[in-house]
């Protein structure tokens, strides 16, 4: 019976380096090699590394870069807009015209970067089929 749930055991795989794969990600960079780009425009990922040719395309970021786009994007913002027209009593419109670039650059700015972090965190945690590739123990390569 023990030799059975042996043999149905999965794989252990490597752990992969977490704040490596986020510091690549904030980067925009591949999470594997840290060279390659991981956009191919503005927020479209690439399907594989042009360097290390790591898949990509399994990436499920979805909606979190934009939800933790506008949760730092408030955060920063709102307290600032509070404090600046306490302090200077600015017209309204300059507040308004001035926040308005503020945050939509800021937005711009973090916007790919939290989805590097989050394809970045992904991969080192090896969700939505990033663990597909099962590494060859070195026996095995020598015996190829």
């Amino acid at each position: 019976m023990t030799s059975l749930s042996r043999e149905a055991s999965p794989p252990i795989l490597e752990e992969r380096n977490m704040k490596q794969a986020l510091r690549h990600g904030w980067r925009c960079k591949c999470p594997n090699c840290g060279r390659g780009s991981l956009f191919k425009s503005y927020l479209k990922t690439k399907d594989h590394c042009p360097e290390c040719n790591e898949s990509l395309h399994h990436h499920r970021a979805d909606d979190g870069p934009a939800y933790l786009t506008i949760l730092i994007v408030g955060h920063i913002s709102i307290p600032m807009l509070g404090w600046a027209f306490v302090e200077f009593r600015p017209e309204p419109w300059v507040l308004i015209v001035s926040f308005s670039i503020f945050s939509i650059a800021l937005s711009l700015f973090l916007l790919p970067r939290f989805k590097g972090m989050i394809v970045g965190f992904q991969w080192a945690k090896r969700m939505h089929g990033f663990s597909q590739e099962i590494p060859q123990s070195n026996n095995e390569k020598g015996a190829q």
